[in-house]
């Protein structure tokens, strides 16, 4: 059975990231649009990545424009991430989320979770915490604010 860390993933920046790398950690991936009305989750997602990073945690962004809300060059998706929310976890390359192109990483999540309507993701900001040993622990939807995900991931991080 697959887990996060089988996967690799193109970065930003356009090197393939082995997301092996995690092995060990807890990870929230998360699918961004930075002309989304979810993009102020990027702060919080940033907060909790600054609050829990000492303790093995990362967050994981992975933008997607299957919603049609995502800048389309990768510089230009760094720049907004960082100028306007200091983002420092790890982005990757713009993804597709559903559909038969949906990234393999993307495919594996939707398989571990489905959400309430079935697997598919339905919006931007769709979180997925993945605990130490690489499995899915919960999905949360895109209306979940990254600090209502606090004790859940602080949990994961106490769990061996």
């Amino acid at each position: 059975m697959p887990t996060l860390t089988d996967f690799t993933a193109t970065a930003l920046t356009g090197e393939e990231r082995d997301l092996a790398e995690f092995s060990g950690d807890v990870v929230l991936v998360v699918n961004t649009a930075s002309k989304c009305g979810f993009a102020p989750q990027f702060e919080g997602l940033e907060a909790l990545q600054q609050r829990f990073q000492d303790r093995g945690f990362t967050v994981l962004g992975f933008p997607s424009n299957q919603f049609k809300q995502e800048l389309s060059d990768a510089d230009d998706v760094a720049e907004y991430c960082q100028k306007n929310y200091g983002v420092t976890f790890p982005m990757f390359a713009t993804i597709d989320v559903n559909g038969r192109k949906a990234h393999p990483v993307y495919r594996w999540l939707r398989s571990e979770a489905g959400g309430t309507l079935g697997s598919a993701i339905k919006w931007n900001f769709t979180k997925f915490l993945v605990g130490r040993d690489g499995h899915v622990l919960k999905r949360y939807g895109s209306n979940v604010e990254p600090e209502q995900i606090a004790a859940d991931i602080s949990a994961a991080l106490d769990a061996q």
